[in-house]
């Protein structure tokens, strides 16, 4: 049986609604905010389509055990508020994901944007989810300081 394992990260930035939307929806962008993404710069990626539109797969091999092999595929747009990706990851575990942005705006110069993360685990990993949600959440917020430093230069 398969227990949901959820995390959500957010912070507030000081940029628009629209420059935080026009950022993310770039998939690729991750590489520079994303520690998951910046842990191997040597990784061997993979991109069909065009980024920052529905269907975009971008594909990433790396020898590093934290990084793994998998696609991240971009799965919905709605302008200026939501992003949504499908994960599959081959390495180090077989498993899938959907994460999404959202971009809420809280004034014409700042907004908050929310990280959500779900997937599916199946027992006895299920036993470990409070392990790992304190692991990728920890991970999450540093990713997200890393985005507010962008976003607010």
């Amino acid at each position: 049986m398969a227990t949901n394992m959820y995390i959500k990260q957010q912070i507030e930035i000081k940029c628009s609604q629209k420059v935080a939307y026009e950022y993310l929806k770039y998939a690729d962008n991750q590489n520079y905010f994303s520690v998951w993404n910046m842990a191997d710069p040597d990784k061997t990626i993979t991109r069909n389509g065009l980024d920052g539109t529905v269907g975009y797969i971008n594909t990433w091999d790396s020898t590093n055990k934290n990084v793994g092999a998998g696609t991240q595929e971009i799965t919905k747009l709605v302008e200026p508020s939501t992003i949504e990706y499908d994960i599959r990851f081959e390495r180090p575990m077989k498993s899938v994901a959907k994460a999404s942005f959202r971009i809420e705006a809280t004034g014409a110069t700042s907004c908050v944007v929310i990280w959500d993360f779900s997937s599916p685990t199946k027992f006895p990993m299920s036993l470990f989810n409070f392990i790992f949600k304190m692991m990728l959440g920890k991970n999450m917020r540093q990713s997200m300081n890393n985005l507010k430093i962008i976003l607010e230069k």
